[in-house]
C-alpha cells in the first residue's frame, strides 16, 4: 500500500448519478468541503450493458440531475440540450421520454464538468476505522485499488456510498454463475452480442424474466442479425404493463419520501407491495404490443424462432461443455421439458443489502442497516463519521430510492446533511440562489 495520500472532508464511493446529483449539489451550495468521489470504471458509464438501440427512458427528462431541487441549474438536460444545439429539435419530437443513449448522453455531459470531483479506476476495497482521542472513531480510511493493482489510502470525516445493486443470480443458477454461457443482463451488450456476431450459426438462447429488462433483451434479439433462436420464459402467466398512471406516479414524489418514512414498518411493506408493479416484474406497454405482435406474426408464418414459455420456472440447471442445459416444467404442475441453450441471459434484477457492502467491515459500529429520514445511517456512541447511503433505502423510503425519480432532491438532504457540522445553517437551495 502507498502512504496516505489525502485527507477529505467527504468521501463518496462510486460515481454514478446518484453521487454526480450530490457533487453538483454541493457546488452549487458552494460547500465548504474537501470532497472526493471515487469510482471503479476508468470513465462515466450508466449501465453500458443495457444502452439498447430504440430504449426510452421511463422517466421524464425533468427528472434529471438538478431540476427539482434548482430548475435554473446549469446541469439540467435543458441546458445539455441547449449545449449539444438540439434544443428546438428535441421539442419538436413532442416528448418527455428521451432515448436511453441520450440520457446517457446527458449524464455523461455532466460529469465531464465534474471532473476535478471525481477519481476514476479506483475500485474501494475496504473502509477502515480511525481511532482518535479518548479511544472514539474520528475518522475513516478508505481503500482504493487501481487497474494496476496499486492501492491508495484516503482519510475522510464523512462517507456517501452509492455502488448500485448486486447482480441476482438465482440459487438454480449457483453452481454455473461462472460458466460462459450464463449472463446477467448487467453484461448483456458486451458479452452477448459480440458472440452472436462471432458465431458461424445461430445461436440458441434462454432469456430468463418478466420485467423490462428481459422484454427489451428479447425485442433486442429477436431483431439482431445474426438471427438467434430465443426462448423467452417467465413464471408468470403473462408480460404485465407497469403502471405509469398520474395518481399512481405521485409515489415517486419527494414529498411521498417523507410519508413512506413516517409509516410504521409493517405499512411500509403493504406499501412497497401494493406499488410493486410500477416497477417490479412489469413492462412498458408499447413493447408488450411489440413482442405479441411478433409472436402473432410468427403464427402466421409458422415459423418457431421464438418461443414464449410463459408459466415456466426453471427446475435445474447443468452445464453440457460450452452449453447449458435446463430443466423446464410449469409452474402449475405438470410433466417437464428439458432443453440446451448456447447462451442463458438472467434479466433476474439486483438486490442491495447493506451487510454485503463495504460497510461490512464497520459492522459492530453500525446500530442496523436502516438509515434515519436523511439517509445516514445509525452508529454507535463514539463513532463520529457520518456514513450515508444512495440506493439502499427502499424499506424505509419507499419505491423511488433506486431510482432516477427523487435524485436531486435526496442529494440536496444529503448535502445539508454533510454541511450541518460546518455551519449554522445548512438549509436548502432555491432556485433564485
Amino acid at each position: 500500500m502507498s502512504e496516505q495520500l489525502s485527507r477529505h472532508d467527504v468521501i463518496g464511493v462510486g460515481f454514478g448519478p446518484s453521487n454526480l446529483a450530490l457533487a453538483i449539489a454541493l457546488q452549487e451550495r458552494k460547500a465548504p468541503l474537501q470532497a472526493v468521489f471515487l469510482e471503479a470504471r476508468p470513465s462515466f458509464a450508466w449501465h453500458p450493458d443495457m444502452l439498447l438501440d430504440n430504449s426510452d427512458m421511463q422517466v421524464s427528462f425533468i427528472k434529471d440531475l438538478v431540476t427539482l431541487r434548482n430548475p435554473a441549474s446549469p446541469y439540467s438536460f435543458l441546458s445539455y440540450l441547449h449545449a449539444k444545439g438540439r434544443m428546438e429539435r428535441f421539442i419538436n419530437r413532442k416528448t418527455f421520454y428521451p432515448s436511453r443513449q441520450e440520457f446517457n448522453d446527458y449524464f455523461t455531459w455532466a460529469a465531464m464538468q465534474m471532473q476535478d470531483s471525481c477519481q476514476y479506476d479506483q475500485r474501494v476495497v475496504g473502509v477502515e476505522p480511525v481511532a482518535g482521542a479518548e479511544g472514539c472513531i474520528s475518522q475513516l480510511d478508505v481503500i482504493s485499488e487501481n487497474s494496476k493493482g496499486e492501492q491508495i489510502q484516503r482519510r475522510t470525516s464523512d462517507l456517501v456510498l452509492a455502488v448500485g445493486g448486486k447482480p441476482v443470480v438465482p440459487e438454480v443458477f449457483a453452481g454455473l454463475k461462472d460458466h460462459p454461457a450464463i449472463i446477467h443482463s448487467s453484461a448483456y451488450l458486451s458479452t452477448v452480442k459480440p458472440r452472436l456476431a462471432a458465431s458461424d450459426r445461430p445461436l440458441k438462447i434462454a432469456v430468463i424474466g418478466s420485467g423490462q429488462s428481459g422484454a427489451e433483451i428479447f425485442w433486442d434479439l429477436a431483431n439482431d442479425p445474426a438471427r438467434p433462436q430465443v426462448d423467452f420464459i417467465f413464471r408468470s402467466h403473462a408480460l404485465k404493463p407497469a403502471d405509469d398512471t398520474p395518481f399512481v406516479n405521485e409515489i415517486f414524489d419527494a414529498s411521498f419520501t417523507s410519508f413512506v418514512f413516517d409509516q410504521p414498518r409493517e405499512q411500509r411493506r403493504a406499501l412497497l407491495a401494493e406499488y410493486a408493479n410500477t416497477n417490479y416484474s412489469v413492462v412498458d406497454g408499447d413493447l408488450i404490443s411489440q413482442i405479441y405482435g411478433l409472436f402473432y406474426e410468427q403464427d402466421v408464418t409458422g415459423g418457431d424462432a421464438y418461443g414464449l414459455m410463459r408459466g415456466t420456472r426453471v427446475a435445474a440447471a447443468e452445464a453440457r461443455g460450452s452449453q447449458v442445459g435446463l430443466s423446464l416444467c410449469p409452474v402449475q404442475g405438470g410433466a417437464g421439458t428439458a432443453r440446451t441453450y448456447d447462451l442463458v441471459i438472467l434479466a433476474t434484477g439486483y438486490q442491495r443489502r447493506v451487510g454485503e457492502t463495504l460497510l461490512a467491515g464497520l459492522k459492530g459500529y453500525l446500530e442496523g442497516t436502516e438509515t434515519d429520514r436523511s439517509y445516514r445511517i445509525g452508529t454507535v456512541p463514539g463513532f463520529r463519521p457520518q456514513i450515508f447511503l444512495q440506493g439502499y433505502c427502499e424499506d424505509t423510503h419507499g419505491l423511488s430510492d433506486t431510482l432516477l425519480s427523487v435524485l436531486p432532491v435526496r442529494a440536496d438532504e444529503i448535502a445539508a446533511g454533510l454541511l450541518a457540522p460546518h455551519c449554522e445553517d445548512p438549509g436548502m437551495l432555491t432556485a433564485a440562489e
